[in-house]
């Protein structure tokens, strides 16, 4: 099941969001069920949010992910939608 997760930070944490996006990084990567993801940027070309496309077997992996992922922990999301999502292209 593909799962779109759409997160928008708060505002004025891009500070929060480099601080931890190693750790973001590393955990994208030990996962192994994240097909894409990168970060929404703002009309300045700013990170201000992340798209992830999760590859995982129902929505509570999905919500397990997005609790678990370092920048959720880090507090720098205001709002996280998780949305089941079919590939067409």
């Amino acid at each position: 099941m593909l799962i779109a997760l759409i997160a928008k930070d708060k505002p004025n944490h891009l500070d929060t969001r480099k601080a931890n996006r190693d750790d973001h990084l590393a955990y994208i990567k030990s996962t192994g069920v994240v097909a894409q993801a990168g970060p929404l940027l703002d009309s300045d070309g700013q990170m201000c949010g992340s798209l992830v496309v999760l590859d995982v077997a129902d929505m509570a992996a999905a919500q397990n992910w997005a609790d678990n992922d370092p920048y959720a922990k880090a507090g720098l999301f205001a709002s996280v939608e998780l949305i089941q999502w079919n590939k067409v292209i």
